[in-house]
């Protein structure tokens, strides 16, 4: 027996989890302004193994459009730069022996319009997700009231509860949708 404490909390967490994978799939859309996490998918065959780039090298950004990726062992430094070459990125690395330079591109107006129907998405993938979730509480809840568990008032307190927590993940999403949208026109 599930009480309506666990199905709530439960609930209120993947809500949650579902914020925090909408910010961390928009943290790799770039908005013409140097960030490392545009290199979170990128790995490097590090001896084997398919390593993280931010692994095997520091990356700094050292100007606002511009990546610095300097590796702990100077023997990657071509890996690494096939790798980014090989990534999906569109980016076009500068090695100078040391280090590798990444330039980010200033984005067109018409870039930055796909990238923010890209958000909006993104953004509707995880509004349905936040739904999943509220019906899987519901459901729950129901079979607890048919059970006996809680009496029709609390069941219907539960429900309402549920849709509040729905409400709030729906507009936190809405809001990382805008300040993403919005880095995005300005960036």
């Amino acid at each position: 027996m599930t009480t309506s404490k666990e199905i709530l909390s439960e609930a209120k967490d993947k809500m949650k989890k579902s914020g925090e994978a909408l910010q961390r799939d928009l943290g790799n859309i770039r908005a013409g302004r140097a960030n490392a996490s545009i290199l979170s998918r990128v790995t490097v065959d590090y001896y084997g193994a398919q390593t993280p780039v931010n692994q095997v090298a520091s990356i700094a950004i050292p100007e606002p459009r511009m990546l610095l990726i300097t590796p702990f062992d100077k023997t990657q430094l071509e890996a690494i730069e096939q790798a980014i070459f090989a990534s999906d990125l569109g980016l076009t690395p500068a090695n100078d022996g040391n280090a590798i330079r990444l330039v980010i591109p200033q984005l067109t107006e018409e870039r930055r319009k796909e990238l923010v129907k890209d958000v909006k998405a993104e953004t509707e993938k995880a509004k349905v997700a936040v739904r999943n979730v509220r019906r899987e509480a519901m459901d729950a809840l129901k079979k607890g009231n048919k059970a006996g568990d809680f009496n029709d008032d609390e069941f219907h307190d539960l429900e309402d509860q549920v849709q509040k927590l729905t409400n709030n993940a729906i507009k936190d999403l809405e809001q990382i949708e805008a300040d993403k949208g919005q880095e995005l026109m300005q960036g």
